[in-house]
């Protein structure tokens, strides 16, 4: 298997993640307007399952270091994999109040707010579970980044008064996603194995709790989405029928989106071992600058936004340029 040791590749990987955690949600933009969130979350899932089944059988089955894939689900122990699979189910119901959250408010506010919440809570349960780095620098940029996370929210309040939008249901959604989210890298993280030995010792390679983790999310998806589609947050409730009706396109996109997703999951778990499960989550969950950059440029989310809006937002960026600077430096 694939194995980092060296602490600059681990943050060029985190970067890697940043970038795809912060652009998979582009792929639903480019879908059919009319097709729903809820309609694209089970291809989104199913490629986040097939994109982990692919980086075990290549990245976590090449190389003469460590375990491969299949031999490391020969020796893996239940409680490990139920740890990886409950980050899974965890992450998956954060993901989807994000995802309903953008639906209602757009990719420039639900990530701020809800990736930036997962941030800082994630940032802080990974680094009582295994403390590493330089507190000072690491907690520093995690206030700086609520600093951002208010910026974004008071934007988006502007927004939403001009257009008569319901501002509090965009933020609840993804207060409530960031919240869920911050809990999942712990208990995937609990899993790993970062010795990564060719002896049995029960834990995960990186590779094999990602698809662990991937089939948690994959079949939690059953339980979560139907209620969504039930009770949806914008709309009419939609049917299973209409999944199926689907052009290849919609399909298409879900499933890149799910592999985007997965990439950066990969990418986040092979740099642990060269750096903590705090730094690690802490880099790559800087997705929020990468958001907002699509958001503002590419989609115009704020397109007409009252006079002053632009320097809310610009401070926002700043701030969670700075932030991801300082977390980066906690552990040079």
């Amino acid at each position: 298997m694939l194995i980092v040791n060296n602490y600059f590749v681990a943050v060029l990987l985190c970067v890697l993640a940043m970038i795809c955690w912060g652009s998979w949600q582009n792929t639903r933009n480019l879908a059919r307007k009319e097709w729903r969130f809820e309609l694209y979350y089970w291809d989104y899932s199913l490629g986040i399952l097939l994109f982990s089944l692919l980086a075990a059988f290549t990245f976590g089955s090449l190389g003469q270091e460590g375990r491969t894939f299949l031999q490391d689900l020969q020796q893996a122990d239940g409680r490990n994999i139920f740890s990886a699979m409950l980050g899974g189910a965890v992450w998956n119901i954060g993901t989807l109040l994000l995802t309903a959250g953008i639906a209602v408010a757009g990719m420039s506010v639900a990530f701020p707010i809800g990736g930036g919440i997962g941030w800082i809570l994630g940032i802080v349960i990974n680094y009582i579970a295994r403390p590493a780095g330089n507190p000072v620098l690491l907690f520093g940029g995690s206030l700086i980044i609520v600093g951002a996370i208010v910026l974004s929210m008071m934007a988006y309040r502007r927004l939403a008064k001009k257009q008569e939008k319901p501002s509090f249901k965009g933020i609840l959604l993804s207060l409530l996603a960031g919240i869920a989210i911050a809990f999942f890298y712990k208990f995937v993280a609990q899993s790993l194995d970062t010795e990564i030995t060719r002896e049995a010792t029960g834990k995960l390679t990186s590779y094999t709790a990602v698809f662990f983790f991937s089939l948690g999310a994959f079949v939690s998806t059953f339980i979560y989405n139907p209620f969504f589609m039930k009770f949806p947050v914008e709309g009419d409730p939609v049917s299973f029928r209409t999944y199926l009706s689907g052009t290849l396109r919609d399909h298409a996109m879900g499933l890149l989106g799910g592999a985007i997703w997965c990439l950066g999951m990969t990418s986040s778990f092979m740099a642990v071992k060269a750096a903590s499960p705090a730094i690690s989550y802490g880099l790559s969950n800087a997705a929020p600058v990468v958001a907002v950059l699509w958001g503002l440029i590419v989609w115009k989310e704020f397109r007409g936004a009252p006079a002053g809006t632009n320097r809310l937002l610009s401070g926002m960026f700043v701030l969670y340029l700075i932030g991801l600077v300082l977390i980066t430096l906690s552990n040079v």
